[in-house]
């Protein structure tokens, strides 16, 4: 059960950063299937190959287009694709999540990517049981979830090392 709970506070705090809810999203939920990724032998796009949507929605890497990697590319064509056909309400909480990942610290990014790789390792039925225990957090009531978050807080922050600002003693050579 502790087990159970450490990873329920997990996929919640994820959910919370903006990235993970993604992953932690059921595949029934979401109502268009994303294109599948370009191969990685897949060449480079040139500019003029995209559609009129593409380049508006790709328009702020136009200068750098030709300097993205190939599989960069295609990750971008695929995304605007993806949002050239969400709804109204998944256009806003894309716009949202965005917002929220740009605020974060380039450390706090990186964790995020770390954690989103790791769930990705993980074996089907462990990413399922993640996504369910994530759909039976998001149906709590606020107050519950802050009191799960605190649970959760209290309980790793009391294992986790204390920083130290003086570097560790070093063994004199014998």
């Amino acid at each position: 059960m502790k087990h159970a709970f450490a990873i329920l506070c997990a996929a919640a705090l994820w959910a919370g950063q903006g990235l993970a809810a993604t992953a932690a999203m059921p595949a029934q939920a979401a109502t268009h299937a994303a294109p599948a990724a370009a191969p990685p032998h897949a060449g480079p796009l040139s500019w003029d190959a995209l559609t009129p949507d593409e380049k508006q929605l790709l328009n702020y890497q136009k200068a750098n287009w030709s300097k993205l990697t190939p599989q960069r590319q295609h990750k971008l064509v695929n995304a605007a694709d993806r949002y050239s056909r969400a709804s109204p309400a998944e256009r806003q909480q894309f716009q949202q999540r965005l917002q929220r990942w740009q605020k974060l610290t380039p450390e706090e990014r990186q964790k995020i990517r770390q954690r989103y790789e790791a769930f990705q390792n993980l074996p089907p039925a462990q990413q399922e049981q993640i996504r369910e225990m994530h759909k039976k957090y998001q149906d709590l009531p606020p107050e519950k979830k802050q009191q799960l978050k605190q649970r959760y807080q209290k309980n790793h922050s009391a294992t986790a090392p204390a920083a130290s600002t003086r570097p560790a003693p070093q063994k004199p050579p014998q």
